[in-house]
């Protein structure tokens, strides 16, 4: 079994904490995916093969959505932090800012 994705020895790990690395690692390489693909159908003349890309990209953009809402449940302040800057108009540093300062002010679970 490879452990490149953790920085800590595993068998020092909770279950908690190896599934956590999991589920970064996936969302790493869905966000990877998804890029591959934007590059991919930037490029493609075949409007067949860049019809099937186009449904794979639904996927990878499912499938990354799942993994970050698996992650934001499991770290309250991380969403606390994420629901400041999601989905807001306006200027993202700034939205950012704010959040971090919200979620570290806010009382931990």
């Amino acid at each position: 079994m490879s452990t490149d994705q953790y920085h800590e020895p595993p068998s020092e790990l909770s279950e908690e904490t190896r599934t956590f690395a999991r589920m970064c690692a996936s969302l790493s390489e869905e966000a990877e995916a998804i890029g591959w693909y934007e590059q991919r159908i930037a490029v493609e003349k075949d409007e067949a093969a860049r019809a099937i890309m186009l449904d794979s990209l639904a996927e990878e953009y499912k499938h990354f959505s799942m993994e970050l809402e698996f992650l934001l449940r499991a770290k309250p302040q991380w969403r606390e932090t994420a629901k400041g800057i999601l989905f807001q108009d306006g200027d993202i540093v700034k939205h950012g800012e704010e959040a971090e300062e919200a979620a570290e002010d806010a009382p931990q679970g």
